[in-house]
C-alpha cells in the first residue's frame, strides 16, 4: 500500500510542476528612437526578438523616416502582429532621443495591448558637448 501512495504523490507533484510552466502572454517591446530613423523591436521576457519593424520597412524614404507618423505606423505594425499572436500585455523600454518616442507609444496602445510599464533606458552622454570658448577682447 505505502507504493501507491508514493506513485499517485509523483504525479500529483508532476501536474502542479506542469500548471506552473504555463506560457506567459507578456512581451518587451524595445523602442530605439534615431534622429534618422524608429526601430521598433518585439521580444519575449527572455529578450529573444519575435519581430521587429522600423520606418524604413513600412514604407516611408528618406527625411519622412524621421516623423512622427512614420513612428507610429511601424509601432502599429509590430502591435497588430503581437495581438495576433495572443500577446496581451506588453513591458515597454525607449532608448533614444528622436521625435517618434511618444507616438510609438500611441501606435503601440491603439492595437488594443495593456501596457504594463514603460522604462526609459537611454544612456547618459559621457562627457556631453564641448564648451564654446568665452571670447578674447
Amino acid at each position: 500500500m505505502l507504493k501507491k501512495q508514493k506513485k499517485k504523490n509523483k504525479k500529483k507533484f508532476w501536474l502542479e510542476y506542469k500548471i506552473s510552466k504555463k506560457k506567459k502572454n507578456i512581451v518587451i517591446f524595445h523602442i530605439t528612437c534615431t534622429f534618422n530613423n524608429t526601430i521598433i523591436t518585439l521580444s519575449d521576457i527572455k529578450g529573444n526578438s519575435i519581430y521587429w519593424a522600423t520606418a524604413s520597412s513600412v514604407g516611408f524614404k528618406g527625411s519622412k523616416k524621421s516623423t512622427t507618423y512614420a513612428a507610429q505606423t511601424a509601432a502599429e505594425k509590430v502591435g497588430r502582429y503581437a495581438f495576433d499572436k495572443n500577446f496581451k500585455e506588453a513591458k515597454i523600454y525607449i532608448k533614444g532621443g528622436g521625435v517618434g518616442r511618444d507616438c510609438a507609444i500611441r501606435g503601440i496602445f491603439n492595437c488594443g495591448i495593456d501596457i504594463l510599464s514603460i522604462s526609459d533606458i537611454t544612456s547618459p552622454p559621457h562627457n556631453g558637448c564641448k564648451i564654446k570658448k568665452t571670447r578674447r577682447n
